[in-house]
């Protein structure tokens, strides 16, 4: 198994995690109700997709 043969420095650790954040949802606006939803999915409110009703699995 791989071990470090030196401690990784707190600012060299840093330099690798930059990129480990979270990004905010995108929200769009439902053209059928005018709530939220997220973009490709059905919305929640009223249960459409692309303006017509989705499939409820049952």
């Amino acid at each position: 198994m791989a071990v470090p043969k030196r401690r990784v420095s707190t600012t060299r650790k840093a330099k690798r995690r930059t990129n480990w954040k979270l990004d905010k949802p995108t929200i769009n606006l439902c053209p059928s109700c005018g709530g939220p939803r997220e973009p490709h999915h059905a919305c929640t409110a009223c249960g459409t997709y692309k303006s017509k009703p989705a499939k409820s699995e049952k």
